[in-house]
């Protein structure tokens, strides 16, 4: 089942042509990992098919209306600003607003597992606001789960988080695939990405270079027209390994 279609979008911002004609779909089980250069147009096609900015084409999520799209899909942006001194539950619980945020067993259920999830329970009643960066980082991706919605999107999720919670977060990732949800997230690091990604999109100049299994985009040739990199990579008992080692100038 498709959970997110996205047909010929194309961006334009300030006169610039930023995506074009970009044609994917995400469904359920999947973790597709978003990758290319900087600049490449990650952020600007998520927000497009969230129909956050204007665009060109078709995206089934921007075709929805707003509490309706925010059932099918929650966000976390790359900017990760908390702007009122809540508690992180009460933070958390922001994730229930479009199913009412009633207070039921439900909610609190909820919002329960996303704090246990993000490993958030010795900061449950802390100020969101005095938490480290990472910490609060993990704090909006706590409230993203919360809203338990089928698509979780989001842009560098990862980033300014230690390793351990790189992974941590990954791995909560990969649970929700494989539970059923579909999820979509930007990545810079294609170790990472190599290990837990079940698809890989490659965005090049805001049109997609390759679209498959990890295997099949993170390869020599992909690599080097996409980062003018050379990588290792290998299989083992571990799973997948890839490291980027060198420039190609």
């Amino acid at each position: 089942m498709s959970l997110l279609s996205v047909k010929n979008l194309s961006v334009t911002l300030r006169g610039r042509p930023v995506l074009r004609d970009v044609s994917f779909d995400v469904g359920q089980g999947e973790l597709v990992g978003l990758i290319g250069p900087n600049g490449a147009g990650k952020s600007t096609l998520m927000r497009a098919a969230l129909g956050l900015i204007p665009s060109q084409g078709a995206s089934s999520l921007a075709a929805l209306p707003r509490v309706l799209r925010a059932r099918q899909a929650a966000w976390m942006p790359q900017s990760r600003e908390i702007a009122w001194a809540l508690s992180v539950e009460a933070l958390v619980t922001l994730g229930r607003m479009p199913h009412g945020q009633r207070g039921t067993v439900a909610d609190r259920a909820a919002v329960d597992a996303a704090i246990a999830r993000m490993d958030l329970d010795p900061f449950r009643n802390r100020t969101a606001t005095r938490l480290s960066g990472g910490e609060q980082a993990r704090a909006l991706i706590a409230r993203a789960l919360a809203q338990e919605t089928p698509l979780l999107m989001a842009d560098e999720p990862i980033a300014g988080l230690d390793p351990e919670h790189q992974i941590a977060t990954l791995d909560t990732f990969a649970g929700l695939a494989r539970d059923g949800h579909g999820v979509i997230l930007s990545l810079h690091d294609l170790g990472l990405a190599a290990r837990h990604c079940t698809r890989l999109i490659l965005l090049v100049k805001g049109g997609i270079l390759a679209d498959g299994p990890p295997a099949q985009v993170l390869t020599d040739d992909l690599m080097a027209r996409a980062f003018h990199i050379r990588a290792f990579h290998a299989d083992t008992p571990d799973g997948p390994v890839f490291q980027p080692t060198q420039v190609i100038r």
